[in-house]
């Protein structure tokens, strides 16, 4: 009874398609609403070039789901292999449930990135759209000149990343219903070393 009261152990299915759709429709707004209205986009688009950006957004959308799922798989097995190692008996399918729940918190930097080009800077670059994630540290920087390689550790570290821990932490304890201290340990020893680990490989191999 005490698991359904949570967003947390609600059915996986439902959530997983849930988030598909969300993120499909803001991925279309994004793409047909902003990123089509840019004068690049308006001048390759009778050109070859147009058709191949055409081909990418279109597996952009088809993408979507596999992506979800082998970010899930990968994630749920870093997280319930900590809470293994720290003797938390949570099962690996809870751990699932707990990081497709805490996804949903990636939608709201979409919502308040198609905000921000359709309201407020209603004129941008392709650069300019690449370049943006909201509460980023790549605000501190010009995208133009920027090294490519920083680009996307830097739209990663952000405000919604340290949301997105907080909601695993809120997750695990939910099941594990044990000190948050100690959960905290478990997402900061699993999830977000592994993360940073990911982030300075990346940096290493970018060419």
């Amino acid at each position: 009874m005490h698991e359904t009261k949570s967003f947390f152990a609600a059915d996986k299915k439902l959530l997983f398609i849930l988030l598909c759709m969300a993120s499909l429709l803001l991925l279309y707004i994004k793409i047909a609403f902003i990123e089509n209205e840019t004068a690049a986009f308006e001048f390759l688009q009778d050109r070859p070039q147009g058709g191949i950006l055409q081909i990418i957004n279109a597996l952009k959308y088809f993408s979507i789901p596999f992506i979800y799922a082998w970010k899930f798989v990968v994630i749920a097995f870093v997280i319930w292999v900590g809470c293994f190692m720290f003797g938390y008996r949570v099962t690996y399918s809870q751990c699932f449930g707990v990081v497709i729940g805490a996804e949903f918190i990636f939608l709201l930097p979409e919502v308040l990135k198609i905000a921000w080009f359709m309201v407020i800077e209603t004129d941008p670059t392709y650069n300019d759209i690449r370049g943006f994630y909201p509460l980023s540290l790549i605000h501190f920087f010009d995208y133009n000149t920027l090294d490519k390689r920083w680009a996307y550790p830097l739209r990663a570290l952000n405000v919604f990343e340290i949301a997105y821990c907080f909601a695993l932490v809120a997750g695990i304890h939910h099941y594990a219903q044990k000190d948050r201290r100690y959960v905290w340990t478990i997402v900061l020893c699993s999830y977000v070393l592994i993360f940073l680990l990911w982030l300075v490989f990346y940096v290493i191999v970018y060419k």
